[in-house]
This record gives C-alpha cells, sequence and structure tokens, in this order.
C-alpha cells in the first residue's frame, strides 16, 4: 500500500498585509512628532489666519454668512495653517537645528523623515481641498492660488529681505476667497481687507523675526527684523497704524457703526501694549507681542460681529 502523498506546502503569504499592521504601531508612535510638526500644540497660527477669515465672512454675508461656509472655512484654516508649518518646515531643515528656538522641531531633530513630512502635506492639503469643493467654482479657483502662496512663502527668506509680505498674502487669501464663497464675487471691500491684513502680517511677524535675528544673521536667513535694523519698533508703529487706518477705510466702505469703530480701538490699544512690550527688544518679549496679536484679531471681529447685530 502507497503511502499517502504528503501535502504541498501552503504557498507563503503575502508581506503586504503584515507590512501594513506593522505600520500602524510606528505611525501611532510618530503622532505625537506628526502633531507637533503641523503645530497642532500651538494654534495661535491659526488664530492668526481665522480672524482675518471672520472679518471678511461677516462683512460679506452682513453679518448673517452661511453657517455651512464659516464651517468650511474654519475648517479649513486649521487645516492649511498645518499644510503651511509643514512645507515651510521642509524647506527650513537645514537652517532650523541651527536656530535655539526651532532646533527640536521633529525635522530638525530628525525624529520624521523629509519623505514623511511631504506625505503630511499632501493629505492635508487635499482633506481642505475636499472641503473647498463644497463652494462656487470661483473660491475653487482662489484656493490654487492659496495653494501656491502658502508653499512659496517658506522660499522667500532666500531671496530677500521681506519675506513676511509673502506671508501676509498667504494668511489673508482667506478674505477674497471668503467674499467669493458668500458673493460670488470680489469687490474692492475685500481687496482693501486683504491690504490691511498684509500689513498687519508684516507688523506681528517682525516681531516674531525680533527674536531669531541674532541666529538668523549668523546662518544668512533673510527677514524684516534684519532689514529694519535699529528702526524695528518706528517702522513697525507706523505699520500698525496703516492697518488701523485700512480698517478704517473698509468700515466707511461696508458701512459699519460706531461698535466696529471701538473694536479698532481696543486694537489699537493692545498694539500700544505690544511697543512697550519689545520697548528693550528682549527675544521672550519680542515672541509674546507676537502671541498677543491673537487679541488684535479678536478684538476687530468683536467689533465687526456686534456691530452687525440686528
Amino acid at each position: 500500500m502507497k503511502p499517502s502523498p504528503e501535502p504541498a506546502p501552503a504557498a507563503p503569504a503575502s508581506g503586504k498585509p503584515r507590512a501594513a499592521l506593522l505600520c500602524w504601531p510606528r505611525l501611532l508612535a510618530k503622532a505625537g512628532d506628526y502633531a507637533q510638526l503641523a503645530r497642532m500644540h500651538r494654534p495661535i497660527g491659526s488664530f492668526l489666519l481665522l480672524w482675518p477669515t471672520l472679518w471678511a465672512l461677516w462683512l460679506a454675508g452682513h453679518g448673517q454668512p452661511p453657517e455651512g461656509t464659516v464651517l468650511v472655512f474654519c475648517l479649513g484654516v486649521f487645516l492649511m495653517r498645518s499644510a503651511g508649518c509643514v512645507m515651510n518646515d521642509i524647506a527650513d531643515r537645514r537652517f532650523d537645528p541651527h536656530v535655539a528656538r526651532t532646533r527640536d522641531r521633529p525635522l530638525a531633530a530628525g525624529r520624521v523623515t523629509v519623505r514623511e513630512a511631504l506625505w503630511l502635506a499632501i493629505g492635508l492639503s487635499l482633506v481642505a481641498f475636499g472641503l473647498v469643493l463644497t463652494q462656487n467654482g470661483l473660491t475653487i479657483g482662489l484656493s490654487f492660488a492659496g495653494l501656491a502662496l502658502a508653499a512659496g512663502y517658506p522660499l522667500m527668506k532666500r531671496l530677500h529681505h521681506l519675506p513676511q509680505v509673502v506671508l501676509g498674502m498667504a494668511f489673508g487669501w482667506g478674505i477674497p476667497m471668503a467674499f467669493a464663497a458668500v458673493t460670488g464675487s470680489v469687490p474692492a471691500l475685500a481687496w482693501l481687507l486683504y491690504a490691511a491684513n498684509i500689513v498687519w502680517s508684516v507688523a506681528y511677524d517682525t516681531f516674531y523675526a525680533m527674536t531669531d535675528r541674532e541666529d538668523d544673521l549668523k546662518i544668512g536667513v533673510k527677514s524684516s527684523a534684519i532689514l529694519f535694523g535699529a528702526r524695528d519698533r518706528q517702522i513697525v508703529a507706523l505699520l500698525q497704524g496703516a492697518f488701523l487706518l485700512l480698517l478704517g477705510l473698509a468700515g466707511l466702505m461696508a458701512g459699519c457703526g460706531p461698535v466696529y469703530y471701538l473694536g479698532l480701538f481696543a486694537a489699537a490699544w493692545l498694539m500700544a501694549w505690544e511697543q512697550y512690550l519689545v520697548r528693550r527688544r528682549e527675544p521672550a518679549a519680542c515672541f509674546h507681542a507676537f502671541l498677543h496679536n491673537n487679541w488684535v484679531g479678536l478684538a476687530v471681529f468683536a467689533g465687526v460681529l456686534v456691530d452687525a447685530l440686528p
């Protein structure tokens, strides 16, 4: 009697499912680094994008912007700010290790690879674009320019001393997009608000640049703080005044009432306090003044919001 043949060895299982399973613990272990790379632990930058967007939504909607549009823009602001931070760190990965404030960032410290950072930036941008697709064609078209500004800003600090202007253009791009989403057009009022936001961005980001001025001089990074030199405070004060003037003109164009101007007065008082904070140009105080601009944006929005109430 012949022995029964031995069963053929089973084909080796594909390694792909196993590899995918093995990736998850690694991804979860790095979740904190990805969150830090996207600055989720420091939402101040998101708020500095959010306030101008809310000014625009409320002025475009005469105090009653569509709720769905407000939700889309709020989520989009946080997503695109995070994507912009990742893009910035990719561009600055060779500079950040030499700056005291940035040397512990995930890319600079080697805890996240450039490839991982690229995928994170792409993922965040795609989710944000998915939100934009719920809006009209003009808003969708404008979003491509916003992405180009966000991607281009990190390169500007290698080309000239006013990368803050491009930052302001990127941070304020939600303004024309908001008007496009609510009204289907981008009127002169939107561009006036946009100009005001650019001026404001140069002012507060100069405070930010003042914290790194000594390190930036050593490694060759350009900034408005280096360009302005000893006259930094005076030039920032002029920019802050121009910001308030442009917002005042925007209020006249939009037919705003006295409560709106009370918001501007509160913003002016807050900016005067910032000038006091940076009087000695100490890095910690300059950084505090930068963070303080969150309250400036909120003061302006409070004026817009309350003034629009029936």
